[in-house]
């Protein structure tokens, strides 16, 4: 008779393994459907085309190198970027791009020109930037060679 009694009682462990095991299915189902409601955009719209031209990106930077860094100072009090080019680009005339890139939102990227002063520096405007991280890229060329820096910045 003891036996009899022992088998029927009640025991709490198979409910509860399988609650536990609906919950997970449940919070993995949760997941699932709002990793597919994600917006996944690629971070530029022709990045194939940018990887290919990668090597030569390198080869100007480390022109850029070789005659002096380009300084880019940004300051949060006067909301401008502070263009310098050092002293051994006096001699060539520049041309080019100085692109703000927004990892964050490609619709807020705005590109202005390279105009260089006689100091050969060019004081650019923040305020219309909205606040974030953003990517100052300055593309530039002398007639002959290309050159490149970039620099990340926190625009407050």
């Amino acid at each position: 008779m003891k036996t009899a009694q022992n088998n029927k009682s009640f025991t709490l462990w198979p409910y509860a393994i399988v609650v536990c095991m609906v919950l997970f299915m449940a919070y993995i189902a949760m997941f699932v459907y709002k990793a597919m409601k994600l917006d996944v955009d690629l971070v530029s719209k022709d990045y194939y085309q940018q990887e290919i031209q990668y090597q030569d990106r390198i080869e100007s930077v480390k022109r850029t190198q070789a005659l002096g860094d380009v300084m880019l100072d940004y300051s949060a009090e006067n909301k401008s970027i502070l263009l310098q080019m050092p002293a051994t680009y006096k001699d060539k005339n520049l041309s080019g791009t100085i692109t703000f890139f927004r990892p964050s939102d490609d619709k807020m990227d705005k590109e202005i020109p390279l105009q260089l002063g006689r100091d050969h520096s060019q004081l650019v405007e923040t305020s219309d930037l909205g606040s974030g991280l953003w990517k100052v890229r300055v593309n530039f060329t002398d007639g002959e060679d290309t050159y490149y820096t970039e620099k990340t910045i926190q625009v407050k």
